[in-house]
This record gives C-alpha cells, sequence and structure tokens, in this order.
C-alpha cells in the first residue's frame, strides 16, 4: 500500500480537508482561492471559510496568506489593529 495516501487519509479523517497545508509551494494568489468550508451549518445557514486570510504587512504592504488554523492568532491580532484608530483607540463597527 502506498503509505502517502494511508497518512493522508488518516490526516483527513481527523480534520476538514480545508486545513490540511500542501507540501508543495503554493503562491499568495493561489492560496487566497481555497476555502477550507463550503457547507451548510446546523441551522440551515450556509458557512463558506476561506482556508488562508490574505493580509498586507506594513510598511510596504505585501501580501502575506494566513492560514485560517495555524495563524489564528496573527489573523485575530490583525483584526484587532484593523479596530483601532490613528489615536489608537478601539473603534468598533
Amino acid at each position: 500500500m502506498n503509505n502517502n495516501n494511508d497518512k493522508e487519509k488518516e490526516t483527513h479523517a481527523a480534520v476538514n480537508p480545508g486545513d490540511v497545508i500542501a507540501d508543495e509551494q503554493e503562491t499568495v494568489e493561489e492560496k487566497s482561492k481555497q476555502v477550507a468550508v463550503d457547507s451548510p451549518d446546523i441551522t440551515g445557514d450556509h458557512i463558506k471559510v476561506p482556508t488562508y486570510f490574505v493580509v498586507e504587512e506594513p510598511p510596504d504592504g505585501e501580501e502575506k496568506a494566513l492560514h485560517h488554523v495555524k495563524d489564528a492568532e496573527e489573523i485575530s491580532d490583525v483584526i484587532r489593529q484593523a479596530r483601532v484608530d490613528e489615536e489608537g483607540n478601539r473603534t468598533w463597527r
């Protein structure tokens, strides 16, 4: 048997397929098109979660893809920063 296929099946049994990070290198654009979850939830609402969240890195604005599981803390930091005005006050929208 092929160990890679067995390992992949084992991994996918434990997590959503969209949670798995590809072994091969991918561009930010390729990552931005991936979807981790695309299905109805228990209430019937349709949920779509991107695998990667693309953010701009200061100071040059270079794009960076953050994985929704592996980089969850950094994604939270980006969201918190987006909610702070120029004077450092939290803003709620």
